[in-house]
């Protein structure tokens, strides 16, 4: 074998392989007069729901969701404005909130659901937490700023980023142009390669992204934000993420004593794409400690 077929080989782990072969469901169902769309593995039963972060969709779940469904009933939703759900005239956490609730219940989720978001989708669930808390068996949030902007709003209101959306004239030319918000170039190529190819969709003289750049519009200030959570949670924080020393500080003190608090070390923001793995026994852990309680 050469040199170059055994790089392409390492580079396809069989854990990923697996991941996306395994049987998955899709279906929709409607929130507030928007079509939503989800993806569902493992039995149903007692589940949680993964809460994608600002433009991004479900898929950025592919190869993890899988490894989180032994006995478990695990649910991804596109939240409105993202992936393949409708588009809003506006946004807000509150909302997102309640379409991933439901999408949980029309997932197969038995009971109450626990919420797995990252950047953006940590403070989706952190919202819910606070207006929906009862309904809730927990929120687990990843390397997200919670009551500071995210990552991809910055480089929205900067311009840096999620201007007017472009079409490029082939699928291959808008996938040499994906990047990530904040940049990260660490992790497998075929996790970045499968995020990359699920984002993009075939439009009037090409192709484009997935996501509705109107999103960032949100209307006010959630007064959620201005309290805790009403249920179990547990905060990931990626060791070179967004997320700063202080800003942990303040993070801690705002969730509490009781959370449980972790550090994915060699973590970028988007912990999924190169820390995969360490993620996965993060939440599992979490999910086996709340179980035991």
């Amino acid at each position: 074998m050469s040199n170059t077929n055994i790089e392409e080989v390492l580079a396809v782990p069989d854990w990923f392989t697996k991941a996306l072969s395994a049987p998955v469901e899709t279906g929709t169902l409607e929130v507030e007069g928007a079509t939503v769309r989800f993806r569902a593995w493992g039995p149903v039963g007692p589940g949680i729901v993964l809460v994608h972060g600002g433009a991004a969709h479900s898929r950025w779940w592919d190869h993890i969701g899988p490894q989180l469904a032994a006995g478990t009933r695990v649910v991804a939703l596109d939240m409105t404005g993202h992936g393949d759900s409708d588009t809003r005239e506006t946004y807000s956490m509150s909302q997102w909130g309640r379409e991933a609730l439901a999408a949980g219940r029309a997932g197969g989720i038995e009971g109450k659901p626990i919420l797995v978001g990252h950047s953006m989708g940590g403070i989706v669930s952190f919202v819910a937490s606070n207006l929906y808390g009862d309904d809730l068996g927990g929120v687990v949030i990843i390397d997200s700023p919670l009551r500071a902007r995210t990552p991809e709003e910055e480089a929205a209101r900067r311009q840096n980023a999620f201007g007017p959306k472009k079409v490029y004239p082939t699928r291959e030319d808008a996938k040499s142009r994906f990047r990530f918000v904040p940049s990260q170039d660490a992790g497998l190529p075929c996790i970045r390669d499968h995020v990359a190819e699920t984002s993009m969709v075939a439009v009037d003289g090409g192709w484009s992204w997935k996501f509705d750049p109107n999103f960032f519009l949100r209307v006010g200030v959630e007064e959620a934000l201005g309290g805790g959570t009403r249920c179990r949670t547990a905060y990931f924080r990626a060791e070179n993420g967004i997320v700063s020393e202080e800003l942990m500080s303040h993070i801690c003190t705002l969730l509490g004593p009781e959370s449980i608090i972790a550090e994915i070390p060699d973590a970028g923001h988007h912990v999924m794409i190169d820390q995969p793995l360490q993620l996965v026994t993060g939440i599992r852990t979490v999910l086996s400690a709340w179980a035991a309680l």
